[in-house]
């Protein structure tokens, strides 16, 4: 998936709320915790949160129970 792709799944007006996190990108779409696509007004769906998500505690244990749609596709 390309990051425009990724861009358009903001969670936002209904959209699927898709979050890439070292080049594998989750669906949180329907996570009570990313309502309308934001999680705690820190972070939006929709990016490339690897480095925001460095610093956060438990990431990858949380980030993957969520279902895997598929790889970022880095620029050429």
């Amino acid at each position: 998936m390309t990051r425009e792709e990724l861009a358009r799944n903001d969670g936002r007006e209904g959209r699927k709320a898709f979050v890439a996190v070292n080049g594998t990108i989750y669906d949180f779409t329907g996570s009570k915790l990313w309502q309308d696509g934001a999680h705690e007004a820190l972070h939006q769906a929709g990016r490339d949160l690897t480095e925001e998500l460095k610093s956060a505690p438990h990431v990858r244990a949380v980030v993957e129970r969520f279902p895997v749609v598929g790889k970022l596709e880095e620029p050429q």
